[in-house]
């Protein structure tokens, strides 16, 4: 009896993971493979509107690939997915860790701080994005607003409206959004260093930035990766900010459109063979996140390991 009670308990925390993994495992199936299954499926079919009409192969992604005027978007909007990544990482990353910096440090006002920081990722992008969009506004926006008022009328541009301004702004509106989490997990990753290390820093001399850049931040290359992995994916599956702020054609003259808006104009403005044509795109886009994200992954563990 004691023998096979035993074996009850050992096998009781298996069933209760089980059971309490089987509802997500179920949603992640049914939301995100499913339709990955489909579109990859869907893409070696010729389509007449909803209407399957033959077996094309490859003949999709060729389409897309060489076909006017998607050949030459493409590029273009996975340049822009690029420079919306770098910008990202430059500054709300960079901030995040100064930030984090900062309230660790100084934990009298942290739970505010944390609050107040976090609060806009948990609004809708696409809120975000009109919001902005007002207070962006060339004819009625109080940032311009406020610009010409302390004489500055130089400055008070239609920043949606400009092709050198809109990616700009974008990454900035973006930045300000996502900024908490960045911070939050530096947070957490500074929390789980030893005190002692800096202080042992400072004995042999070091000044503080001296023994945050030599000692903590090594240390911060985990979450370091993390961020950077998690950004990346971010920024090359962004669409709602993009379209609430410049519209399904990405802003004057294209200067925000990125792979997200170009499958959607795809799927919803193109033509017959819309399901075809946006099916293989989707797969690509998947190609692409998926890939370079493992192989950042890589880079950025091996760097861990270096340290």
């Amino acid at each position: 009896m004691r023998r096979r009670s035993a074996g009850r308990l050992n096998r009781t925390p298996a069933g209760w993971i089980a059971a309490f993994c089987l509802p997500a495992l179920a949603l992640y199936g049914l939301l995100i493979i499913v339709p990955l299954g489909t579109a990859f499926y869907y893409g070696f079919f010729w389509w007449e509107g909803t209407q399957r009409a033959g077996f094309a192969g490859l003949g999709n992604y060729q389409e897309i690939l060489t076909r006017y005027p998607l050949g030459t978007e493409i590029p273009t909007a996975l340049w822009h997915n690029v420079l919306f990544f770098v910008g990202t990482m430059a500054i709300q990353n960079t901030v995040g860790l100064g930030l984090a910096v900062l309230l660790y440090r100084n934990p009298r006002f942290k739970r505010f701080f944390q609050t107040v920081f976090s609060l806009p990722y948990l609004i809708s992008p696409l809120i975000v994005g009109y919001i902005w969009s007002l207070l962006l506004s060339p004819n009625f926006g109080p940032i311009n607003y406020v610009l010409r008022s302390v004489g500055l009328e130089s400055w008070a541009l239609p920043w949606l409206g400009e092709p050198t301004t809109a990616l700009p702004v974008l990454v900035l509106v973006n930045a300000w959004q996502w900024i908490g989490g960045p911070m939050l997990i530096f947070l957490a990753a500074l929390g789980g260093i030893p005190q002692e290390l800096e202080e042992a820093a400072a004995l042999d001399g070091a000044s503080p930035a001296r023994a945050f850049w030599s000692v903590r931040f090594p240390l911060l290359m985990p979450a370091v990766g993390v961020i950077t992995v998690l950004t990346f994916i971010g920024c090359f599956n962004i669409f709602d900010l993009v379209y609430a702020l410049g519209g399904s054609d990405g802003g004057p003259g294209g200067a925000m459109d990125v792979l997200g808006l170009l499958y959607y104009r795809t799927a919803f403005e193109g033509g017959t063979n819309a399901i075809g044509e946006s099916s293989a795109l989707a797969m690509l886009i998947f190609v692409v996140i998926f890939g370079f994200a493992i192989v950042l992954e890589r880079l950025l563990r091996r760097r861990e390991v270096t340290q």
